[in-house]
């Protein structure tokens, strides 16, 4: 727990080795349809719209804010607006919708080549929220959990790598933990 007074994280990062190209997931991750088939909030319901290509992009997402059971916003549309856009690099967006102005929170993605395929960092970042939010963000954020980040990275790849190892992967007997020696 946070000492009192201690700054407050405004930002979540989590990474994954996957055994796919960056550019294989870099298509994943600039598609509508990539970023439903990867949620794994369950928000998510449907995406409309082109793949992007620049920053200032946008596509269409159609939510439901049920799965997180936290605030009644129920079915929803957002606009995902490209905020970052690198080639095989990294993307990163934000979202204009039911809230305005809008928050400004950030969702993104970094990758990295390595051997046998990419480090994939996702993160979800509200330490620049618009000033209209800051004193309820408290209670706001984090909207989507680490484990969702996580969660969202192995469905990743699952869809980049379907049936291929996590590069650096160790296996175990009968695919368990060895406790004897503790």
């Amino acid at each position: 727990m946070a000492e009192p007074g201690a700054p407050v994280e405004q930002r979540l990062s989590v990474q994954r080795a996957i055994a796919a190209d960056p550019a294989t997931i870099f298509e994943i991750l600039t598609t509508p349809s990539g970023h439903v088939a990867i949620d794994a909030s369950g928000m998510l319901m449907s995406a409309e719209g082109e793949r992007v290509k620049a920053v200032g992009d946008r596509f269409t997402v159609h939510m439901d804010r049920e799965s997180l059971n936290d605030y009644p916003l129920g079915e929803y549309t957002v606009n995902v607006v490209i905020a970052r856009y690198e080639p095989d690099r990294a993307v990163a967006w934000t979202i204009d919708g039911v809230m305005q102005p809008p928050i400004g929170h950030v969702y993104g993605y970094e990758l990295e080549p390595i051997d046998g395929g990419t480090m994939v960092t996702s993160y979800y970042d509200w330490s620049n929220i618009h000033e209209n939010y800051r004193a309820a963000a408290a209670s706001i954020f984090p909207v989507i959990s680490e484990t969702n980040l996580r969660a969202t990275l192995g469905i990743l790849a699952r869809v980049a790598a379907p049936g291929q190892r996590r590069p650096g992967a160790t296996e175990t007997a009968k695919g368990g933990v060895d406790l004897s020696d503790r």
